[in-house]
C-alpha cells in the first residue's frame, strides 16, 4: 500500500513541468503572505480567520484546477467541484455576489460533470491523458457577445434593486450597485466559459482573461486583497494555457492534412 502511495505520489509530481510546479508553488506562497500582510477583518458576525481561510483555499483548489486545464486533463472538472463549494461559502458568508452564487450553484456544477463526461468521450489519439480540443467560429462569438450583454443588463439591475445588506462595503450604496452589474457581467462570461470547457474551445482562455479582469476589480472593490494573488495567477496561466491549446490545434490539423495527403 505504501508503496503504491509513493508511486502515484511520484507520478503525480512528475505529471507537471518544473515551470508548472515552480507556478503552482509561487502562487500558493504568495497567497499565504499575503493572509498575513492583509488580514481579513470579521464580516456579517464571522470571524476574519474563517473567511481567509476560504479564501486560501479558494486559491489552492483553482490553481491545480487551472493547471490540469491547460493540460488538457479532464480531471480538471472534479477539482472545479470542489472550487464551486467553496466558491459558494464565500457568497453565503460575505452575503454578496449573489449572480456569481447562482451560476455557480445551477450551472456550474452540473457542468463540471457533464463536461468530465464529455472530455472522457474525446481523449487524444496518440496521448490518452489528453483531451483533443478544437477552436470556435465567427458567428458563435456574435451570439455569445450579444448574450453577455443582455444578460449584465438585466441581471445587473434586478441584484442591484434587492435590498440586501451586508458589512462589506461599509453601507456605500454606490459601490454596492457598481459590484452588482460587474458580478451579473462575470456569471455571464462565467457561463460561456463554462459552455466553452464543455465543448473543448480554446476560445474559453479568452473568456477566462475577461473574467479574471472583472474579478479583479471586484476584489479591489471588496478590499480582498489576497484574491488578487489568485488573479495573478490566473493571467499568467491563462496565457500559458492559450499557448499549449493554440500550438495543440495546430499540431493537430497539420498531422489531419499530412495524413489527407
Amino acid at each position: 500500500m505504501k508503496s503504491t502511495i509513493k508511486t502515484r505520489a511520484k507520478d503525480l509530481w512528475n505529471f507537471f513541468t518544473t515551470y508548472e510546479k515552480v507556478w503552482f508553488f509561487s502562487i500558493l506562497v504568495l497567497a499565504v503572505l499575503f493572509a498575513f500582510l492583509f488580514p481579513e477583518e470579521d464580516v456579517n458576525g464571522i470571524n476574519g480567520s474563517l473567511i481567509m481561510g476560504l479564501y486560501l483555499a479558494d486559491t489552492f483548489l483553482n490553481i491545480l484546477c487551472e493547471l490540469l486545464i491547460s493540460k488538457q486533463s479532464k480531471w480538471n472538472f472534479i477539482v472545479s467541484v470542489f472550487v464551486e463549494l467553496t466558491e459558494i461559502a464565500i457568497c453565503i458568508v460575505l452575503s454578496y455576489r449573489f449572480a456569481t452564487m447562482a451560476s455557480t450553484l445551477f450551472f456550474w456544477l452540473p457542468i463540471d460533470i457533464i463536461s468530465f463526461i464529455n472530455w472522457h468521450k474525446h481523449p487524444d489519439k496518440q496521448k490518452e491523458e489528453l483531451t483533443e480540443v478544437r477552436k470556435l467560429s465567427g458567428w458563435m462569438e456574435a451570439l455569445v457577445i450579444t448574450g453577455i450583454v443582455v444578460w449584465t443588463i438585466v441581471v445587473g439591475g434586478f441584484l442591484s434593486e434587492l435590498d440586501i445588506m451586508t458589512d462589506l462595503f461599509g453601507g456605500n450604496q454606490t459601490l454596492e450597485t457598481i459590484v452588482c452589474y460587474l458580478d451579473a457581467c462575470v456569471s455571464a462570461v462565467g457561463i460561456a466559459n463554462g459552455v466553452f470547457i464543455l465543448l473543448r474551445y480554446r476560445e474559453q482562455w479568452i473568456a477566462w482573461y475577461i473574467c479574471t479582469i472583472l474579478e479583479s476589480v471586484i476584489n479591489v472593490l471588496s478590499g480582498q486583497y489576497v484574491l488578487l494573488v489568485l488573479k495573478f495567477g490566473y493571467l499568467t496561466n491563462t496565457t500559458y494555457g492559450y499557448i499549449k491549446w493554440t500550438k495543440y490545434i495546430k499540431e493537430a490539423k497539420q498531422k489531419q492534412i499530412s495524413m489527407g495527403r
